[in-house]
């Protein structure tokens, strides 16, 4: 065992890895003659929690956060002013019943009571969002692989309706799906394994897992789970959202100390909000906001009794999905490490997206997983599935058992569902006799850093990590995303646009969601098509200057083991 020890990092000095990453003292062999049942050969790989582990440092990869030249924000700030300034005049002619009012309000004889539908508060979703509704919500008619149907939509009424035209967009090429290993698919062969498990089960089961619903495939899934990610067991779930919101109550609750990250998902937060734990949240990826925080927990303790906090959990999650950033992991386990926090990670996007062998940022940094307390995923993304699991100790995964309310109450996952979810994990880990697993995950990889590098080329701010399948592209006025939406939409590629509340007001985005499943030729014609709309609409953002954001996180004086 040695001891790694971080100091102080200049940003500007090109001989260390930027923001404290960790070095790689070798690199891991690619091909597939290196593979054998999905692992490398020249590691040692920790199955179930037993035997000799070696897990060898990786190179992290920067984040880039590329600042926006200031004639953008003040731009963007006054495209928002000019909104909520019509929106307050159309407000005063809707009042004075020269516009009519499409939203729900109360009747005339409710006034005096206490109001259902708050006016004001959904001043953004009337003056704003119904403006650009039309980009969101889109009826897809057909399976949402690499390429998907749109049934064509049309509204009179300024997007308070719609109706259907009849007509369909077909071949619409898929960049907002979380397909990253393109297991979202319709082949015969392939799902021949999940129509044989739907003739045995069926497809409801009808019960909860405490119940009747505990079927064999069920166990097998978990047990599986568990080998995949190389921990002591596993424990499936039918909702990935609720994997989260329903499982964080049961491992904390009044007088623990949950440290978040601010970009944390919705999911994360309503978790740590039903279990009653004090809630703090250090800025995003950054090492010196955490460890004050844990720092200050330690010393001053509780609230007004300043008694020791039970439990000191950190929440974090292995890609952000509006980000497209990897979660700092060395650098978190080394502050858990030192001031005996306990450490919830939440691999939703990452499992089976990142990883020489998809097993997510714990493989992705060279990791041993049993060093996280709560590693949890998702089916819904990689495996084209749905549902979510948590794994880690036996004894941890048993608690939940008998604990979690999404364990007790939830009617059990559908059997077609689990046998997707096997087929998948099956080949990436190689069992099922292929090499297609691994072709998937070395394709995505392939997909992501090309069109990241081409993006970047062109001249668009895009963020997140050089590894990370997510890639939002910054267009900033609010003008913008709507424009951008539809006219992807007329080129036959469908995309995400995302704003305010989802972002922060000034970085309304488009999030593309790389795939395995999309040929180069795809990914060119999308190229394309944002390189001509890039220049129409002005989204060229990009000086290739550093972030103003501040890299706090390099002041922080921490020893790890490795």
């Amino acid at each position: 065992m040695t001891s790694l020890k971080y100091r102080r990092v200049n940003v500007s000095d090109e001989h260390h890895l930027r923001n404290g990453a960790l070095k790689a003292h070798s690199d891991l062999k690619q091909g597939s003659n290196n593979l054998k049942n999905g692992y490398h050969v020249t590691e040692k790989v920790q199955k179930n929690g037993n035997g000799d582990s070696f897990y060898q440092p990786r190179v992290r990869g920067e984040d880039s956060f590329e600042e926006a030249p200031m004639y953008v924000a003040v731009m963007t700030y006054m495209g928002y002013g000019i909104v909520i300034l019509f929106g307050y005049f159309r407000d005063f002619l809707r009042a004075v019943g020269l516009e009519k009012c499409h939203q729900a309000q109360e009747r005339e004889e409710q006034k005096d009571f206490v109001p259902l539908y708050q006016d004001f508060e959904n001043f953004y979703k009337r003056n704003l969002y119904m403006r650009v509704r039309d980009n969101w919500n889109r009826p897809i008619c057909s399976l949402p692989g690499p390429v998907f149907d749109v049934m064509e939509r049309v509204s009179d009424d300024y997007n308070w309706t719609f109706r259907l035209t009849g007509k369909t967009i077909e071949n619409v090429i898929n960049m907002g799906s979380y397909n990253y290993l393109g297991f979202a698919e319709n082949n015969v062969d392939f799902l021949k394994t999940v129509a044989e498990e739907t003739r045995q089960y069926g497809v409801g089961v009808c019960s909860t897992r405490q119940e009747l619903g505990n079927l064999s495939i069920h166990e097998k899934l978990e047990r599986l789970v568990a080998e995949f990610l190389g921990v002591e067991s596993a424990m499936a779930f039918g909702m990935g959202f609720a994997t989260n919101s329903m499982n964080i109550p049961a491992l904390v609750g009044k007088g623990c100390l949950i440290l978040s990250d601010e970009l944390n998902h919705t999911s994360l937060i309503l978790g740590a909000r039903l279990s009653g734990a004090t809630i703090r949240v250090f800025k995003h990826n950054n090492m010196q906001s955490l460890e004050k925080l844990l720092k200050e927990a330690i010393c001053s303790g509780q609230p007004r009794t300043h008694r020791g906090w039970k439990k000191i959990l950190i929440m974090v999650e292995g890609i952000y999905s509006m980000e497209g950033s990897l979660v700092r992991l060395p650098e978190i386990l080394a502050l858990k490490k030192k001031y005996k926090a306990y450490l919830y990670l939440d691999e939703a996007h990452s499992i089976g997206a990142v990883g020489p062998t998809g097993r997510g940022v714990t493989e992705h940094f060279g990791v041993d997983p049993n060093e996280v307390d709560v590693l949890m995923g998702t089916f819904t993304k990689s495996f084209g599935a749905t549902g979510g699991y948590i794994a880690g100790k036996k004894e941890l995964v048993d608690y939940l058992r008998s604990h979690s309310h999404s364990a007790v109450y939830a009617t059990a996952m559908s059997p077609p569902v689990v046998e997707q979810i096997i087929r998948a994990i099956k080949c990436i880990m190689g069992v099922d006799g292929t090499t297609e697993g691994q072709r998937r995950v070395r394709q995505l990889s392939e997909n992501t850093r090309y069109l990241r590098s081409r993006l970047k080329e062109m001249g668009f701010i895009i963020y997140g990590n050089q590894d990370s399948p997510v890639v939002p592209l910054l267009l900033y006025l609010p003008g913008k995303v709507g424009a951008f939406s539809r006219a992807m939409l007329k080129r036959k590629i469908g995309v995400v646009v995302v704003g305010f509340p989802a972002t922060p007001i000034a970085e309304a985005r488009a999030r593309f969601c790389v795939s395995a499943a999309h040929t180069r030729e795809m990914l060119d014609k999308v190229l394309q098509s944002l390189d001509e709309l890039g220049d129409h609409i002005r989204v060229k953002f990009s000086r290739h200057r550093p972030s103003r954001r501040q890299e706090l996180y390099n002041e922080t004086d921490f020893e790890q083991d490795s």
